[in-house]
């Protein structure tokens, strides 16, 4: 549909009437032992509003920067770009500054909030004028302060949403652009509307059945779809708690968050859980209740050491950047009947949201599949994006009648229930055949381990072979097996000939890439491959 005929978007005032429900409680608190209330949230972000309009930001400036961690400042900030009408681009501070720049190329930012406190712990130089949310301190008028707080606190909403112009942004209007995070290739620009975002937090609550009562952990980054979509806009337009610590690995302050706050729902990817299982207490997650990862397939010992430990067995589910993200998830014991998991089975990444449609075609000539046999898995719903931003090639290539290819092999059972078998990537064709890198790569790390800080020890990708096509390598860090023991672990453990590298074809690293999602980082690793092999 044209812009004209979608229906106005209603975030920003749900957003207002979920602040005003908290008028007197906090709603969003951090590590760093800032906290607001409702109404200081709205005031706080009305605010900044007024004074980034007034000092910074042009008339027709649409794409504005953020560079800042999980926290209440990162949380106000962009509650004022959505006040205003603009766009979100939470920067990646975790990547190199040409790929920060690069990003800050493709969406025209020209300005870009951040803190001084923040920016002296990155070191960052980026192409865009760096905005200091500390220096708005001194620039409050105190008719800034209260007319702010005059609009959060008395104001109908009716008044003060017509003073916003909420009633001209349409569903499809872009709320905010998150770049891939370039695992596989050049970043993209996803851009997530009103609508997308509206109908995946509205999936998410169906699905766990948040109540005013959860108090929801906030350890992944807003650059991050899943930190934006759930940790941010989750908590403002839902009549939960947010509390935020800016780093996901940092064990202990993530335990101390749950255990000070009562956290109740945690979303973390199982490289994440993984450090928790070795590092918390079983105190810390006491109040835990739903427990949800993602980015990564969720490991079996990960699960047992994280039920046995603090009696929460993780819910795992699925998403990609540009399904908004969540397509769908396993429904957490706690919301059903009984204790029994009738929304849940093991090995799968549960049933799609309400609304989303799953499918799974032909690798080769797309014919659609039936239940149980494995192909492409496409989506089809609110979720899908507008589209990559200044990329409509690109869009054309992965969205066709409304049906996005996500990239993945899944099967799709008689129930409805998503099982991922592996990314097309993470595939090499040899000798003819399909060889799946993800099925070498679990069958390694049962033999060696995992870091003791919940890193992966090794990780496999392929570079090109003039014989076979490709070449699969294995990068690992610092093991007691040697190559050779380890083809020998992959053979014992039955894997085909054609899945076991040669020895020849392992490469020792201080570190196995990783993103800050958790995810490993394939542009990485094959690049490392390919440097070792003067490709």
């Amino acid at each position: 549909m044209s812009n004209g005929t979608q229906p106005p978007a209603r975030l920003v005032e749900t957003l207002i009437d979920r602040c005003r429900e908290r008028k007197w409680s906090t709603k969003i608190a951090d590590s760093m032992g800032a906290q607001l209330t409702g109404c200081e949230l709205l005031a706080r972000s009305l605010v900044l509003r007024r004074l980034l309009r007034r000092h910074v930001l042009a008339e027709g400036e649409q794409y504005i920067g953020v560079l800042l961690p999980p926290s209440v400042g990162g949380v106000v900030a962009n509650t004022a770009i959505a006040l205003d009408r603009r766009v979100s681009v939470n920067l990646n501070y975790t990547s190199s500054p040409a790929a920060i720049n690069d990003c800050i190329r493709q969406s025209g930012v020209r300005h870009v909030l951040t803190s001084r406190r923040f920016l002296e712990k990155m070191d960052l130089r980026v192409d865009a004028e760096m905005v200091m949310l500390e220096d708005f301190r001194d620039r409050a008028r105190w008719s800034d302060k209260a007319i702010g707080a005059a609009q959060a606190y008395a104001w109908p909403a009716r008044l003060l949403c017509r003073s916003l112009g909420t009633g001209k942004t349409r569903n499809d209007d872009v709320l905010t652009v998150i770049f891939t995070s370039g695992s596989t290739g050049e970043a993209k620009g996803v851009m997530l509307t009103h609508g997308n975002i509206a109908h995946n937090v509205q999936g998410v609550r169906e699905a766990i059945q948040l109540t005013s009562r959860d108090v929801l952990l906030g350890v992944l980054p807003f650059f991050h779809s899943f930190g934006y979509t759930v940790t941010l806009w989750a908590v403002l337009t839902i009549d939960v708690k947010g509390a935020y610590h800016f780093n996901p690995l940092d064990a202990k302050q993530v335990g101390k968050l749950c255990r000070e706050n009562g956290g109740t729902l945690l979303l973390a990817a199982p490289t994440f859980l993984r450090t928790y299982a070795r590092r918390c207490d079983p105190e810390d997650f006491r109040s835990l209740e739903v427990v949800v990862t993602g980015a990564e397939k969720l490991p079996n010992d990960i699960s047992e050491a994280f039920e046995s430990k603090f009696g929460i067995r993780p819910d795992e589910g699925y998403g990609t950047t540009e399904l908004s993200p969540v397509v769908s998830v396993n429904l957490p014991a706690r919301k059903t009947q009984s204790g029994i998991r009738q929304g849940a089975k093991v090995g799968t990444v549960g049933r799609p949201l309400r609304e989303v449609q799953a499918r799974i075609v032909d690798l080769d000539t797309g014919k659609v599949l039936g239940p149980g046999v494995p192909g492409m898995l496409q989506i089809k719903g609110p979720n899908v994006m507008k589209g990559y931003l200044g990329r409509d090639d690109l869009t054309a290539q992965v969205i066709k009648d409304g049906w996005y290819t996500t990239g993945d092999v899944a099967t799709i059972d008689d129930e409805g229930f998503i099982r991922i078998t592996g990314r097309e990537s993470r595939f090499s064709k040899i000798g003819g055949e399909m060889v799946p890198h993800i099925k070498i790569e679990e069958t390694l790390a049962q033999a060696v381990g995992m870091n003791d800080d919940g890193a992966p020890r090794v990780a496999v990708t392929a570079v090109p072979d003039e014989r076979k096509g490709e070449r699969l390598v294995v990068l690992h860090t610092r093991l007691d097996s040697s190559p050779e023991e380890l083809c020998r672990i992959l053979s014992s453990a039955g894997l085909p000939n054609l899945y076991i590298p040669s020895p020849e074809s392992f490469i020792e690293v201080e570190r196995v890439p990783i993103l800050a999602s958790g995810k490993l980082d394939l542009r990485r690793i094959k690049e490392t491959a390919r440097e070792k092999f003067d490709l």
